[in-house]
């Protein structure tokens, strides 16, 4: 059972959610309406999981987010929104959220990536990524920059394996996976899994082209 915070201006979406959360055995342990009561929600409810949207008065999502991985780190943010404007996906994305999924996606699919984020995962769209890709400086040619073992490592994660999954292709364990994730972390100056991902991808590191024919990502 996981325990989901639900962060959205609008009550007859988070009352859905809600009732499609809970009839799935999951407990919804909160509610907010605008984003200070989401930071306010996860400090003192400890959920999981915040389901957050980007658009809501008094504080936005991304805010939220960036509060709510700095002062309730052992919480994850995964953002449903129904905005695909670049410049919002890349900031929720480096103020720490964990997930990006628009508000035409299945509940199927919203619950598979909340279960995912919940495990510690990091869920990266090829959709989201591709587009945010259309915007981005001239790709470099940064090859050395990591080892081949960690480009290994990021190229399983934008294929669409979690971090236990890339382990076990690579024959390695996953707290290895984690050791070269950290080392790549500095590397790259990111602050997240998929800040690392789509920054590798930029610098031409890694692509997203196997990745785009898999739907389940």
């Amino acid at each position: 059972m996981i325990k989901i915070l639900l962060a959205d201006d609008h009550a007859l979406l988070r009352e859905g959610l809600k009732k499609s959360f809970e009839s799935a055995g999951d407990h919804v342990v909160g509610e907010a309406s605008n984003g200070e009561e989401a930071v306010a929600l996860a400090r003192a409810l400890q959920p999981q999981v915040v389901l957050m949207d980007l658009s809501m008065p008094v504080m936005d999502g991304i805010e939220a987010t960036r509060r709510i991985r700095e002062e309730v780190p052992g919480t994850r943010v995964a953002v449903l929104t129904m905005h695909d404007d670049i410049d919002k996906t890349r900031d929720a994305i480096a103020a720490g959220a964990s997930a990006y999924l628009s508000k035409g996606t299945s509940f199927t699919e919203v619950r598979d990536t909340v279960l995912r984020v919940a495990e510690g995962d990091t869920v990266l769209s090829p959709a989201v990524a591709g587009a945010m890709l259309t915007t981005a400086q001239e790709v470099q040619d940064n090859q050395d920059l990591l080892s081949d073992r960690q480009i290994e490592i990021l190229q399983a994660i934008a294929d669409g394996m979690s971090t236990k999954q890339a382990g076990r292709y690579l024959g390695i364990t996953t707290k290895t996976v984690h050791n070269h994730l950290n080392a790549i972390y500095r590397k790259l100056d990111a602050q997240s899994l998929t800040h690392a991902v789509l920054s590798a991808v930029r610098m031409g590191i890694i692509n997203l082209d196997s990745a785009e024919s898999d739907s389940s990502v």
